[in-house]
């Protein structure tokens, strides 16, 4: 069954948020008010109230690195993640962690990144060439 995922989560600047969600990361705005806005995130809709973003801590482990938690993210084609990869270096956004690839020529592999927006909420997105390896061991 065909689903689209909503989540909504506070930002500190909705302005900011627009430029980032909307211009840096490429998301169409949807509806708004003077508290919130809508972005399609990737073919899903998030939420960004006006708020005190949650609270995180780099205790997830990805290779030797440790990352955000909790995080949220999506999963592009490789192609379509390697575009939003270059845009986001050219914006000079500074990586939790850089674009690379994991599980190399194994079942499963695939490419992250991670980042935060401008209110520090962490963002995860992979890259993958075979969908029907997401979930690959």
């Amino acid at each position: 069954m065909p689903s689209v995922f909503h989540l909504a989560y506070h930002v500190t600047d909705l302005d900011a948020a627009r430029r980032f969600y909307g211009s840096t990361l490429g998301c169409a705005e949807g509806r708004s008010t003077e508290t919130w806005v809508d972005f399609d995130f990737f073919g899903h809709q998030i939420s960004l109230h006006l708020g005190e973003p949650f609270a995180t801590a780099n205790t997830g482990r990805v290779g030797d690195h440790m990352v955000p938690m909790p995080h949220l993210g999506t999963v592009l084609p490789l192609a379509d993640w390697q575009e939003l990869a270059d845009r986001l270096a050219a914006a000079g956004t500074d990586f939790v962690l850089p674009p690379s690839v994991r599980f190399k020529g194994e079942p499963g592999e695939q490419w992250t990144m991670f980042f935060r927006d401008p209110s520090g909420n962490p963002i995860e997105i992979k890259g993958v060439a075979n969908f029907d390896a997401i979930f690959a061991t």
